[in-house]
């Protein structure tokens, strides 16, 4: 890939992750203090930036506790930070989501709970149903990882098998004032599907699991399967004790993709966005996109060069084996490598906006038409490993994984294809 391309890929990136920075996008939303106390809490992969960033903003006294992703946090000053296990839940979320219950127990009308909620708080928030344990969850959420379901059906199993989703925690803050301030990862931005949404209750109970399950042919255990006939209902969003909570989306994938877009106009190219909430198989979804992109550079269509197209959303990997390695970027990624082999003047990035794809430690990675070349020439077949489930070691063998380190924030993905 040429030099100038790549860093266009990362300037456009980086711009997307400007525009979901917590203090700038949380600034406008801030609510009046109260007359009684301010308690802060929070979960996802963003949460402690988004806790440091109100500290920063906030003119008065602030308590509380939030939990992110280990290797996640940041310093904060009255708000404390708990660190916890991302994609599968461990004993400290557990412990985190006790501590977010202590913190909330006993308000009044006249508290302020503000909320800060971020993608990643369904695995950091550990709060089995009742009858069920964390070994429970945990086989729970790995059956969820595999099983290639959008995030709408995971999350109408996650609220009837929590105590804490599904509006769960506002509920348990009640009869305060619940202020949810929301950096959505989920395509079309339902603040209910955010995190499993702890604060923000959810349409669909016992019916939306069953018929899940159903749909996307998920086996749960047995003991889970009792649970969920007998788990209570979670709050309805019509319950009149969420009357008075607000709920604001600060940030979103839509936001971050305009201003992607910006970034590739300055440098030449037409930004053409063609959605912020794609889900499908992934490597389904690349096969849409490279066949896009081949239109574009043999039959100057459905958009003239140069351009630059993007999407957003949240794809899935439905697991088919043991032992492959990425998330579902550089599974998508993977599969457009293929698409586009051979073609010339494309160059093409996906990365989740956390700085995380699954459970690596990239973001994502790059590719052209020539990867799937690369990658033959240091050993790996390219579409032996995306069978696999193996995208992450195809890409490091090419040298093209992108590397940023935890971003702060989380919208979900950003997809890039730059056709000279």
């Amino acid at each position: 890939m040429r030099d100038q391309d790549r860093q266009l890929l990362q300037e456009m990136f980086e711009a997307a992750v400007r525009a979901a920075e917590p203090g700038a996008a949380m600034r406008p939303f801030l609510p009046a203090r109260p007359r009684g106390r301010v308690v802060v809490v929070g979960a996802g992969k963003g949460a402690a930036q988004m806790a440091a960033a109100l500290e920063d903003l906030w003119d008065g006294p602030l308590e509380g506790v939030v939990v992110t992703r280990y290797g996640f946090g940041v310093p904060t000053r009255g708000i404390r930070v708990v660190e916890a296990s991302h994609p599968v839940p461990d004993a400290a979320g557990l412990a985190a989501t006790d501590a977010l219950f202590a913190a909330v127990e006993g308000l009044t009308e006249d508290d302020l709970v503000i909320a800060l909620i971020t993608g990643g708080g369904s695995a950091l928030l550990a709060g089995p149903a009742p009858g069920l344990d964390l070994a429970d969850e945990v086989a729970l959420n790995e059956i969820l990882l595999a099983s290639g379901a959008p995030i709408g059906a995971m999350n109408a199993l996650r609220r009837m098998l929590s105590r804490v989703k599904g509006g769960r925690l506002a509920q348990a803050a009640h009869p305060a004032r619940v202020v949810s301030l929301i950096v959505s990862d989920v395509p079309g931005d339902d603040p209910a599907q955010v995190a499993s949404g702890p604060t923000v209750p959810g349409e669909g109970g016992r019916a939306a699991a069953l018929a899940a399950m159903r749909d996307f042919g998920i086996d749960l255990p047995e003991r889970v399967r009792a649970a969920l006939e007998q788990a209570e209902e979670p709050p309805r969003p019509d319950d009149p004790g969420f009357a008075r909570d607000e709920v604001h989306v600060i940030a979103s994938a839509a936001k971050s993709l305009e201003a992607a877009g910006e970034v590739a106009r300055a440098a030449g190219f037409t930004p053409v966005i063609l959605s912020d909430a794609i889900e499908g198989e992934a490597r389904e979804v690349a096969k849409v996109h490279a066949a896009i992109a081949r239109e574009v550079v043999l039959k100057g269509r459905p958009f003239a060069r140069p351009v630059a197209i993007l999407s957003g959303g949240e794809t899935t990997v439905t697991l088919r084996g043991d032992g492959g390695r990425g998330g579902r970027n550089s599974a998508f990624l993977l599969g457009l490598a293929l698409g586009i082999e051979g073609l010339e003047g494309i160059a093409a990035m996906a990365a989740d906006t956390d700085g995380v794809d699954g459970s690596e430690d990239n973001a994502g990675a790059f590719a052209d038409g020539g990867s799937a070349a690369r990658m033959r020439a240091a050993g790996v077949d390219p579409a032996a490993a995306l069978a696999r489930d193996d995208a992450w070691s195809a890409f490091a063998a090419a040298g093209d994984l992108y590397v940023t380190g935890p971003t702060g924030t989380n919208v979900n993905d950003l997809r890039v294809i730059l056709i000279r």
